[in-house]
């Protein structure tokens, strides 16, 4: 009997398990995005980037993609 009940307990939990909740967004939750260039005004912001500034933002990116260009960072070999 108590093998039964153990046996029971255990499909009902396996197939717990096996449910999928609904995964939507409540109209309340919903937020549209803003300009990037407009993002966050902290101290954890780059260098010489102003927020609201769009020549600024891109200035920034072209900045940053030219430090992580391998071409650039590593030295020519002659």
């Amino acid at each position: 009997m108590m093998k039964r009940i153990l046996i029971v307990a255990v499909l009902a939990s396996g197939l717990a398990a096996c449910g999928e909740k609904a995964q939507t967004v409540q109209p309340a939750m919903k937020k549209s995005d803003g300009k990037a260039w407009d993002g966050a005004q902290n101290a954890y912001v780059a260098e010489g980037w102003k927020a609201g500034d769009q020549a600024s933002w891109e200035a920034q990116l072209r900045q940053r993609a030219q430090s992580q260009n391998e071409y650039n960072r590593a030295p020519a070999l002659k």
